[in-house]
């Protein structure tokens, strides 16, 4: 494992640590899933729904302290300001261009094919590393480390309830599920979530932080996987919600190989949504809109523009 001890200025070993217990990650399985599973399977299995509400009660008590534990601790966070320290925020950014934005998706595609190397290591281990940068990037930060747990789930309830998502973060207790692998993109995948469980909730927010840690890493797996997001982000913008016209324009970037193939199976140029999809998406969206966001733009549009807007504010001398 690459660990860098020091960023913007702070010495990681003389910062105040603060530690997030997580402790509902290191069940043997989802309390979320128990909680709202039990009774069902009580029922089908045995006839009765008396056993399931008794182990409904025992997770629910489970996953209620681990909040608690969870909410105590964070209360000592430090949290970064995203417009003080980026010149950029939900609310806060620059329209790039389409000339910039395909500029941008070429370079971020020719630098993507000149360091990538393949990931061979298990998810766990690559888990463990992803969050070890993150935890270090943040503290370079607002010079405070704040740990959390680096496990990770392969399936929960989740995976059906929002069907169009390769991963998911249950904010309260911190339980993180990837529910498939998506190759270069993983570690930026994990990043992302492990942003969730470090409290930063807002999609934009841990799509940024994910990028911006990854991106300035030493270790091609981390850097690599930041580059492919920013890549497939341009172009799904870039395609204006048209598969097909998504495999076009990888048609014209450098990508290839196994890189290749990760872009196509995250998103297939001949892929038809089904409507249970589409109707949880939009459910989805308007959930993000509710809670101050732009809705599933912040994935790709925002997120991409909080760079452009970031980078143009470094060119300038406004921010560091």
């Amino acid at each position: 494992m690459r660990v860098d001890t020091s960023y913007w200025g702070h010495e990681i070993g003389d910062m105040e640590t603060i530690r997030i217990p997580n402790s509902a990650t290191y069940s043997p399985v989802s309390l979320t899933d128990v909680m709202f599973a039990a009774p069902l399977a009580s029922r089908l299995l045995m006839g009765a729904t008396l056993p399931g509400r008794v182990l409904q009660a025992v997770a629910a008590g489970a996953y209620l302290g681990s909040a608690a534990g969870d909410w105590a601790a964070r209360r000592g966070v430090r949290k970064i300001d995203f417009l003080a320290t980026f010149a950029a925020g939900v609310d806060h950014m620059d329209e790039m261009s389409e000339s910039e934005r395909r500029a941008d998706a070429m370079r971020c595609a020719e630098e993507l094919m000149d360091v990538y190397e393949p990931v061979e290591a298990r998810r766990s281990e690559l888990a463990a590393d992803v969050n070890e940068r993150l935890t270090s990037y943040i503290a370079g930060i607002t010079g405070q480390r704040v740990e959390t747990s680096s496990e990770v789930r392969e399936l929960t309830l989740a995976r059906f309830l929002v069907p169009f998502a390769a991963g998911s973060c249950d904010v309260l207790s911190g339980d993180i599920a990837v529910f498939r692998s998506t190759g270069v993109f993983d570690a930026h995948l994990l990043a992302h979530e492990f942003c969730h469980r470090k409290g930063y909730y807002k999609e934009l927010e841990a799509q940024a932080l994910a990028y911006l840690a990854l991106s300035a890493s030493q270790d091609a797996r981390l850097r690599q996987a930041a580059l492919a997001e920013r890549t497939y982000r341009n172009l799904r913008v870039l395609d204006d919600g048209d598969p097909r016209r998504f495999g076009r324009l990888l048609d014209e970037t450098p990508l290839s190989g196994p890189v290749l193939e990760d872009f196509v199976r995250l998103r297939p140029p001949d892929a038809r949504e089904g409507w249970l999809t589409g109707a949880m998406r939009d459910l989805y969206d308007s959930r993000m809109k509710l809670t101050g966001q732009n809705g599933l733009s912040d994935y790709d549009l925002g997120f991409t523009n909080f760079l452009h807007t970031y980078e143009k504010a470094r060119q300038e001398g406004r921010v560091a």
